[in-house]
């Protein structure tokens, strides 16, 4: 069986921000139809990305943004700035990070990790609201 899901997420400032309960809100009653499968969440955006990582600690988010903003500086001989000095650099440090997750889903929810967390990695400025297309399927 399979399910599609279009949610969006809000605008939010440059930074790595924790949206799990954002997207179980959006596909929680599509994975409560699944015994077991996958969940497949695909970034419509080429300057945000998401992830998977620690949920508990706002450091872990902190150092996250700073180490990217690090390896991946606004200063830099960039080409393509007709969109802003932030843009180039959002679009590099989507590539890095990636624009699409693959979920487990077990007993009709994400089978994430006790400390685990699902990620917007908004590397614009003012990025704007964010779309993402949930791809579901499995066993009912």
């Amino acid at each position: 069986m399979w399910d599609q899901v279009e949610l969006r997420l809000e605008a939010r400032p440059r930074g790595v921000h924790l949206v799990t309960g954002e997207v179980l809100g959006a596909v929680g009653e599509e994975l409560a139809r699944y015994e077991i499968g996958l969940c497949q969440l695909f970034m419509l955006h080429t300057s945000a990305s998401l992830s998977v990582n620690e949920n508990a600690s706002p450091d872990v988010r902190q150092d996250t943004r700073t180490w990217l903003d690090t390896i991946v500086p606004e200063q830099f001989p960039w080409t393509h700035t007709l969109e802003g000095s932030d843009d180039m650099p959002a679009h590099v440090k989507s590539m890095i990070t990636g624009s699409s997750l693959l979920l487990p889903v077990r007993d009709g929810s994400l089978a994430l990790g006790t400390w685990q967390g699902i990620y917007l990695l908004e590397h614009r400025d003012q990025g704007g609201p964010r779309s993402l297309i949930a791809t579901i399927s499995g066993e009912r």
